[in-house]
């Protein structure tokens, strides 16, 4: 990503509640961050000033619908978006007290994949398909842990083992493995060298209810035992209350509502969030009719004044045409960005 100013921190006086939580201590901090991808043909505003903390240990669901900036943000804490295309125009990202574009390249290989692993959406893009997955994770060992070939390969058939895959296939070639498998394997992979932050990018989308739940469980169990942090990026709000205890809610490029996972799908504040769940099956419980959200989501291209969700809101005011709300604290660590709470 291209550094076109380099971002400062803004001290005002009177903090918020969301500004005093954002500057808690913490494993990881994004802080105003603002992205722009810029091609001939078009200017997309992909992050428009998105705050998120994620402590140790700590497992933190992003949710939103498609587009709304979930991967752009993850990518953009590895430091990984395109430099021809990608711009950073405000914010910044703190991971670990160190300012992530400030560090070297030499940081950053380190960083990536040793403290901070990625389990990325399509297993079957995400494997080399000419190197066996048993190469593949002993790669990892080897630049992060410096192992040599033999203790490499060792280490990957354990870990093959770890998530439920037969250590002698350590041999195999990505295209023998079943889809859910390979999700695995790049499990495997992500938790080779222990990272202190792992970040999942929708990594059942592909995968039918079974396999699913096999994976999400296999997670649960691993970041419990590594003691990891986890950022789980999905659009799917089940997984999200399984899997997580805390949930950040994405819209046109910002966190519009934020909290205890449990409390926020109890009781959601932000209209946006209330349409997702009202969007959501009772598995149990007495029958209620499904309701859509209105509209369609904001284009990135050209955004709305005010709060981007103002076109598609049925309780849009005045304000929120022309003024972006603040996050506002509705108790108990629960926040959201909306001129229904407070002065927004």
């Amino acid at each position: 990503m291209s550094i076109e100013a380099k971002p400062a921190i803004m001290e005002r006086g009177g903090k918020s509640e969301w500004e005093m939580l954002l500057q808690e201590e913490a494993l990881l901090r994004i802080i105003g961050l603002r992205v722009e991808f810029r091609t001939e043909r078009a200017l997309v505003q992909a992050l428009n000033g998105v705050d998120l903390v994620i402590h140790k240990g700590e497992s933190l669901g992003l949710v939103g619908e498609t587009g709304a900036g979930k991967t752009t943000t993850a990518l953009s804490i590895l430091n990984l978006l395109a430099t021809d295309i990608a711009f950073l125009k405000g914010g910044y990202i703190e991971f670990d007290g160190r300012d992530v574009y400030d560090m070297s390249q030499a940081e950053l290989r380190a960083m990536r994949g040793g403290k901070v692993s990625m389990i990325f959406q399509n297993p079957l893009t995400a494997l080399n398909p000419v190197f066996t997955v048993g190469e593949q994770i002993a790669l990892v060992l080897r630049i992060h842990q410096g192992l040599k070939n033999k203790a490499a390969m060792v280490r990957a058939s354990e870990l093959l083992e770890m998530v439920g895959i037969p250590g002698y296939r350590v041999k195999d070639f990505p295209f023998q493995f079943s889809g859910g498998m390979r999700q695995r394997v790049g499990i495997a992979a992500g938790l080779a060298c222990n990272p202190q932050l792992l970040i999942a990018d929708e990594p059942t989308t592909a995968l039918d209810v079974t396999i699913q739940a096999q994976i999400l469980e296999l997670m649960r169990e691993l970041q419990k035992e590594y003691s990891a942090s986890l950022l789980m990026i999905t659009h799917n709000l089940g997984i999200i209350s399984e899997l997580c205890q805390r949930v950040a809610v994405m819209y046109a490029g910002r966190i519009i509502e934020y909290g205890a996972a449990e409390r926020v799908f109890a009781s959601p504040k932000h209209p946006y969030t209330t349409g997702l769940l009202g969007a959501l099956p009772a598995l149990e419980g007495p029958r209620h009719q499904l309701t859509a959200i209105p509209g369609v989501i904001a284009d990135a291209q050209n955004l709305p004044g005010g709060c981007a969700f103002h076109p598609r809101c049925e309780f849009c005011r005045a304000e929120c045409e022309t003024v972006q709300p603040l996050m506002t604290h509705v108790g108990d660590g629960h926040f959201v960005a909306c001129y229904q709470y407070g002065e927004g």
